[in-house]
């Protein structure tokens, strides 16, 4: 992603704009957010277009050449504004208009790949079959990038009015104000994320593991089991993501009844939903494991990570509560501090007790960011 943390900052801005009902103020905002989305896309293009050589030898070890490289860098600034744009959306309350897109974007994707791959695969060429899978993602990026457009300045000049409650001159300190800690603290996370996945299966193989069954038990774990574990927080996902404009006009408003009023419900209501699937993977856990993969040993990790369902369900609703209410860069930093957590279990306690110690390490993390988060959440609760 070539500018992290832009889709959060357009829904922010554009919600605070709307809390006062400043017409302008919405328009002024997210076209600078599209601005600033394009100029950092066009840079991020250029980086990769500068070292595709060396993203060709370390990425595909020089198995294709640089085309490929400088195929990926044309979809960077489309990417980028296609956010700014997703987060409007949001803050507007016509979510469905990103979510039509996205549609848009997977059915693309799937009838442009077939249709590439039957043409490309036959040769058993590599780079052709790269070339065709990323053409793939390119063209149907530009076919939800278009749509985006449209739609985008259609709902800008006939949804939005002209009233001008004040014209603010400080909305790029505004933005950058939100977007730079963000960005900064998402590259930290995403290089993070990045070490534990490539410590993991070292650590298993100082545990005596060998690389094949190291792989195969981590790929296992994350790969099948926590996808149906997490497979429900997909709809909560969705819903708690319209929370941040939300949340974001009572903050405007200073009206702090509502937002403890509905934060309490809210919670309330996802920890018994979370309750009730930890419930129902416990019990069913093995059948699920025969009846999606054939294979009763994967229900034993799925009624294994099910109690901890409440602490990660509640734990995406409070995180969104928190970006409404201005204290994204503290939801960021309590994900960094999950990850530090996380790569410390898998760095002294997996090559000492294999498999357990990452699970261990799993029930660490995720039990102390829904712990920070939370309390973050109260301590904001109690200032007001």
């Amino acid at each position: 992603m070539p500018l992290l943390g832009i889709n959060i900052t357009s829904t922010r801005i554009v919600s605070e704009e709307m809390a006062v009902g400043n017409s302008y103020g919405i328009k002024k905002s997210i076209i600078k957010c599209i601005l600033i989305s394009l100029g950092f896309g066009i840079i991020a293009s250029i980086i990769f277009c500068l070292n595709a050589s060396l993203i060709v030898k370390v990425c595909f070890h020089n198995k294709v050449s640089e085309s490929i490289v400088y195929l990926i860098s044309v979809a960077l600034p489309m990417i980028a504004i296609s956010a700014s744009i997703s987060g409007y959306f949001t803050a507007v309350r016509r979510v469905y208009k990103s979510v039509f897109a996205n549609f848009l974007e997977y059915v693309a994707k799937i009838i442009i790949t077939i249709f590439l791959l039957k043409k490309y695969l036959p040769s058993g060429n590599i780079e052709s079959i790269c070339f065709a899978l990323i053409l793939g993602d390119v063209l149907s990026e530009v076919c939800s990038f278009t749509y985006n457009i449209i739609v985008f300045v259609f709902d800008l000049n006939n949804k939005i009015g002209n009233n001008t409650i004040s014209k603010n001159s400080s909305f790029l300190y505004r933005i950058f104000r939100i977007l730079l800690p963000v960005a900064f603290t998402s590259y930290i996370r995403s290089g993070l994320s990045t070490l534990k996945q490539l410590i993991i299966p070292n650590s298993l193989e100082k545990n005596g593991i060998n690389c094949e069954t190291a792989l195969a038990e981590y790929g296992t774990i994350t790969g099948m089991a926590m996808p149906i574990v997490m497979f429900p927080a997909t709809f909560l996902t969705a819903v708690s993501g319209l929370l941040i404009p939300e949340f974001s006009r009572y903050y405007v408003k200073k009206d702090y009844a509502k937002i403890k009023k509905y934060s309490d419900k809210l919670i309330i209501n996802s920890f018994l939903f979370a309750c009730v699937l930890t419930t129902i993977f416990i019990i069913f856990g093995d059948n699920l494991g025969r009846a999606i993969y054939h294979d009763a040993s994967i229900g034993i990790y799925i009624k294994l990570f099910a109690p901890l369902i409440p602490f990660m369900y509640v734990d995406i609703v409070v995180d969104n509560i928190l970006k409404g209410l201005d204290a994204q860069v503290n939801v960021l930093f309590i994900n960094i501090a999950d990850l530090l957590v996380s790569i410390s279990f898998i760095f002294f306690f997996v090559p000492v007790f294999g498999i357990k110690g990452f699970i261990a390490s799993v029930f660490a993390s995720e039990i102390l960011n829904f712990i920070l988060s939370l309390k973050k959440l109260l301590d904001l609760e109690k200032s007001w």
